[in-house]
């Protein structure tokens, strides 16, 4: 590659880019419709925690704009589902990378198969957010009072009640080892807000992907 073609960040370290702005935006659409959904979920959930209505305008409002708002993110979602979904399926590097698991904990990434765009751990969040929000979103459209409960029989809505407790209880969980993930591998959180990692980062977490993407550059 040529000097010319390198980016550097403002520490003079070269970077290479992750995420697109567009990638980037649909990622926290997602991500700021999640945590409303979350809040005002649980603030319906539980009258101990009804106090959370407030971030939604109150009771009223809450049991009005949650289904609106899960409706966006469940759109949102699909978006980046379709975005992203090529490099999510798991093969025989993933499956080496889930059996030395004491590896990944003791960050022993020396010792790892060559890892790709994503490893193992992200891309079965991957396939278990697909599966919560189709979950979500099916059990949510036969609670949602205003439109279609009067379709459903009282006992098909108690049991989508349910499941609907049961997957956000399960997407919440994910997304919350998502945020952990992304703060304890130091530069993740970065690469969604700026959209680039540095060489360094690339080559140490994700050599596979780095290397598909300079020769991709140096085309």
């Amino acid at each position: 590659m040529t000097n010319d073609k390198i980016v550097k960040d403002k520490d003079g370290n070269p970077v290479i880019e992750r995420y697109k702005p567009n990638e980037r935006t649909n990622h926290w659409i997602t991500a700021i419709s999640f945590v409303l959904l979350a809040v005002s979920g649980l603030a319906l959930f539980h009258p101990a925690m009804s106090w959370m209505a407030v971030f939604l305008g109150g009771g009223q409002w809450t049991r009005i704009l949650h289904p609106f708002i899960g409706i966006v993110m469940f759109v949102s979602f699909l978006v980046l589902v379709l975005r992203f979904w090529h490099h999510n399926f798991l093969d025989a590097s993933d499956r080496q990378w889930l059996k030395q698991m004491n590896d990944v904990l003791a960050n022993r990434e020396e010792k790892l198969p060559r890892i790709g765009k994503y490893n193992a751990g992200q891309k079965l969040l991957f396939w278990v957010l697909i599966v919560s929000m189709v979950g979500l979103l099916l059990t949510g459209i036969v609670m949602w009072r205003a439109w279609f409960s009067h379709l459903f029989a009282v006992d098909v809505i108690r049991v989508a009640s349910l499941l609907h407790a049961f997957f956000a209880f399960v997407i919440i969980l994910s997304i919350i080892v998502h945020v952990y993930a992304g703060i304890w591998i130091k530069g993740s959180m970065g690469a969604m807000i700026r959209g680039t990692v540095t060489y360094g980062w690339a080559r140490k977490h994700h050599p596979r992907w780095f290397e598909d993407e300079i020769r991709k550059n140096n085309r």
